[in-house]
């Protein structure tokens, strides 16, 4: 389906990006890895993905707090691959705390690897795509890009901005045979999650499976969490021709949560 196709896929390491490295391997297309972690580990990641499917796939490390790495790193693949027609960001990060006690250095962490290194990474991508006339965009959002939660005042304004980005970029590529669009998920069980349940049974002294359902998932309908397959197939129908005509869409699979 994604033949001779090159993704970037930040953050891809772990969590929702592992399984988007993966998904897109399988449907044929050229795969980076990127992300920070133990090198052996992520060899073994990028050697497991390839002996699977069969595709090309590499890894570039780059701290995406900088701004200056995203840049890099789209360059980097671009020298490895000839190119870039499938970008996603989906480096993320989180951290839980009354605005007023937000630590300064934390909200601009959220803001730098979330939506900064977004811009960055489509700034640098965007030529080649237009020299090609074919692109993908997608910037893995969030339920938090649509609705608000408390306590999570740099994430959910991240998110926000990065959905608007989404809608600036299709504008201004529209004519281009590039699309841009955000999938916004609700609570996935990743790494970032697990963090987020341990710590909420600490703070309410209650069960695992208590907080999953009173606290983690209170606001998503089905009860539920968003499978990590069911957003990589979503991403891999939007990187194909019949999703062309989609684009500055921020495409909730959320369970139903922002439904409400």
């Amino acid at each position: 389906m994604l033949a001779n196709k090159t993704v970037l896929i930040t953050g891809s390491t772990s969590g929702i990006g592992l399984g988007l490295a993966r998904a897109f391997a399988q449907a044929g297309a050229r795969v980076m890895l990127h992300g920070l972690g133990e090198p052996a580990a992520i060899e073994a990641l990028r050697a497991e993905i390839a002996g699977t499917s069969g595709a090309d796939v590499r890894f570039h490390e780059a701290d995406l707090a900088r701004p200056s790495a995203a840049a890099t790193l789209v360059a980097a693949t671009e020298a490895a691959f000839g190119g870039i027609d499938i970008l996603i960001n989906n480096a993320g990060a989180q951290h839980v705390a009354p605005v007023e006690d937000f630590p300064i250095a934390g909200w601009h962490t959220l803001q730098d690897i979330i939506l900064n290194a977004s811009f960055h990474a489509i700034r640098a991508a965007l030529p080649g795509m237009k020299r090609r006339q074919w692109g993908r965009i997608i910037n893995i959002a969030s339920a938090h890009g649509l609705v608000a939660s408390p306590f999570k005042s740099a994430y959910v304004a991240a998110k926000h901005g990065l959905i608007g980005l989404t809608k600036t970029v299709a504008l201004e590529v529209a004519e281009t045979g590039i699309t841009c669009n955000a999938i916004c998920p609700g609570y996935v069980l990743t790494p970032l999650v697990e963090n987020q349940i341990a710590s909420q049974a600490a703070t309410h002294g209650l069960p695992r499976d208590r907080v999953i359902r009173e606290v983690i998932l209170a606001a998503q309908p089905t009860k539920r969490f968003v499978e990590i397959e069911e957003i990589a197939a979503l991403a891999v129908f939007l990187a194909g021709d019949p999703a062309r005509s989609i684009t500055g869409a921020a495409l909730a699979i959320d369970g139903g949560w922002t439904a409400r």
